[in-house]
């Protein structure tokens, strides 16, 4: 049986008639292709870099497994419709704790249309792309009791100040959650620690995509998102909560010709400096903690 997923923090859903991405019970997820030429190119992405033999597999555990495409019925019933099959990547998980990053100070492509530009231009420009290098497009995170969750409708996501942004990172590991953007509220990022740090953490891996994203020149990889996760109730019991970065959405992916892509890495090191500021500053009122100005350079950090 398909359906749709229970832990989607971002993009289309395939709820009310929409059409969005499914999953089944034995750890796929299938994304419907974009009708244009997105879908395609999304294709031919992860049909090259599973190709490629340079890249090692520390990287490739970034990116879900791909199991090619496949024809199913639309969860908009108008048919069937042509799927990515990918990696369920929150497959197991009881209480999966999950926010959606886009990264890049700017989301559109070369060659986009005027259209296209116009929107991600409104879009960088009115959320924190521009500011910061990345922004939330999407989260939800578990307390420590059954009731306690917060997943903010896309609305309250699009109005994420830079001190928004700050807050829900560290509201993202403590163990209780308080719905809504509450400044007089200090989170007790307590979780921080074993998710965040240590040498399988959030900051650890980001590190190391940032190192190979240093040094590779064969993609840019325009409007993809990073996702953060972990288990909230393993977490809770003193483990690390089996914290994990994956890159996601690539429809707008182009080939890097030599050169780095500096958008994707500076919005990483931003992101990886509001993650490190975290993990040394959970004693701090969050009034206190300074935010950290965007680092574009590859070896500002």
């Amino acid at each position: 049986m398909l359906k749709a997923p229970d832990h989607q923090v971002a993009g289309h859903q395939a709820l009310d008639g929409h059409l969005g991405p499914l999953v089944d019970d034995s750890g796929c997820f299938y994304k419907p292709l974009q009708n244009d030429e997105r879908g395609s190119k999304e294709v031919a992405f992860y049909e090259k870099f599973i190709s490629l033999t340079g890249i090692p597999s520390r990287i490739r555990r970034f990116f879900p497994i791909f199991h090619g495409t496949k024809n199913l019925e639309a969860s908009d019933g108008t048919g069937m419709h042509p799927h990515l099959i990918l990696e369920d990547v929150v497959f197991g998980c009881m209480k999966p704790c999950i926010t959606d990053i886009k990264i890049g100070s700017r989301t559109w492509y070369p060659g986009a249309s005027e259209d296209y530009f116009q929107k991600c231009i409104s879009k960088d420009g009115n959320s924190t792309s521009v500011s910061l290098g990345f922004r939330v497009s999407g989260l939800q995170v578990y307390g420590s009791k059954e009731s306690d969750f917060w997943k903010p409708n896309k609305k309250i996501v699009k109005s994420f100040t830079p001190e928004d942004v700050r807050l829900v990172l560290r509201r993202f590991v403590s163990s209780d959650v308080v719905p809504g953007i509450d400044k007089d509220v200090t989170p007790d990022c307590s979780l921080a620690s074993r998710v965040y740090g240590g040498s399988s953490g959030v900051l650890a891996q980001l590190s190391e995509l940032k190192e190979w994203f240093e040094d590779q020149t064969m993609f840019h990889f325009n409007s993809c998102s990073v996702l953060i996760l972990y288990e909230k109730d393993l977490a809770l019991r003193g483990k690390s909560g089996g914290a994990e970065v994956k890159l996601v959405d690539f429809a707008h992916v182009v080939d890097g010709n030599g050169v780095i892509d500096h958008n994707f890495l500076g919005g990483l090191c931003s992101l990886k400096k509001f993650i490190s500021d975290i993990l040394t500053d959970t004693n701090k009122p969050l009034s206190e903690a300074c935010l950290p100005e965007m680092d574009t350079s590859a070896d500002g950090l």
